[in-house]
C-alpha cells in the first residue's frame, strides 16, 4: 500500500504529495517548537518556528527525498535545553511531540478520506496522501539515526550512544540519503508503515463503518 515506484500514477500523484508533504512537515515541527515553549524555552518562538508555514521549516535535501522516496525530514527546530527543569524529560517529550503529531494528523486524515470516500466526493483522495505522508513522517523519524528524533530519545535512554553518534554526526544526512535510495530503510519503513496504517483503518472501520472502503 505504502510503497511507491516512478510510474504515470505517481507522476499525476505529485501535486498531491507536495501539498501533503507540506502540511506533514509544517505539523511535525510545530509540534517540536511548541513543546519546547510548553517546557519554559522561547527559542522556537524568538526564532519564528511557532509557526505552521512550510517555508520556516522546510529543509532542501529532505524536501527532495519526501518527494522522491515520500519519506524525509525538515530544517530541525533549535531548542534551549537549559530552560527546561527536567532536562531528560523535556527532550524525549520534545523529540516524540513530532511524530505522535504526524499520528494524530494522519489519523484524522484517514477519518476524512473515509468520510468523502463514501459519498463519493473526490476531494477525499487529498485526504489519503496526507494520511500516507504523515505516517510515512512520522515512522521515519523515530529511526535511532542522527539527526532524526529517534537518536534524541535514545541518547536520553541510552547516553552510551553518545560518543557513536558523534563520530557518525556529519555523515548522518549522507547515510539517510544513500539508505533510501538503496531501500534499505525504506523496506523496514514499510512493514512499520504498513501496519500502522491498517491498524488505523481498521479502527476507523469499526468505529464508523462495517464495511471497509476501497482504499487506493
Amino acid at each position: 500500500m505504502l510503497r511507491h515506484v516512478f510510474t504515470m500514477e505517481y507522476l499525476r500523484s505529485l501535486g498531491y504529495v507536495v501539498m501533503a508533504m507540506l502540511i506533514a512537515v509544517s505539523v511535525h515541527e510545530f509540534a517540536h517548537g511548541l513543546v519546547s515553549h510548553k517546557f519554559g524555552d522561547p527559542t522556537p518562538k524568538r526564532e519564528g518556528r511557532l509557526t505552521l508555514n512550510p517555508l520556516k521549516h522546510l529543509d532542501l535535501w529532505g524536501t527532495i527525498c519526501m518527494i522522491v522516496f515520500r519519506v524525509g525530514w525538515a530544517k530541525p527546530v533549535r531548542i534551549n535545553t537549559s530552560y527546561y527543569k527536567n532536562k531528560k524529560l523535556g527532550i524525549i517529550a520534545v523529540s516524540l511531540a513530532g511524530p505522535l503529531t504526524n499520528y494524530i494528523v494522519a489519523f484524522i486524515s484517514l477519518l476524512l478520506y473515509y468520510f468523502f470516500a463514501v459519498k463519493g466526493i473526490s476531494i477525499g483522495v487529498w485526504f489519503y496522501y496526507v494520511a500516507v505522508l504523515n505516517v510515512g513522517l512520522g515512522t521515519f523519524n523515530l529511526m535511532p539515526i542522527p539527526p532524526l528524533d529517534g537518536s534524541n530519545v535514545l541518547m536520553e535512554l541510552c547516553p552510551g550512544v553518545i560518543p557513536f553518534y558523534r563520530k557518525i554526526g556529519k555523515y548522518a544526512r549522507i547515510f539517510l540519503a544513500v539508505g533510501l535510495a538503496a531501500g534499505v530503510l525504506i523496506r523496514p519503513m514499510n512493514f512499520v508503515n504498513d501496519a500502522i496504517f491498517d491498524g488505523m483503518r481498521e479502527l476507523i472501520c469499526k468505529m464508523f463503518w462495517k464495511e471497509k472502503v476501497i482504499m487506493l
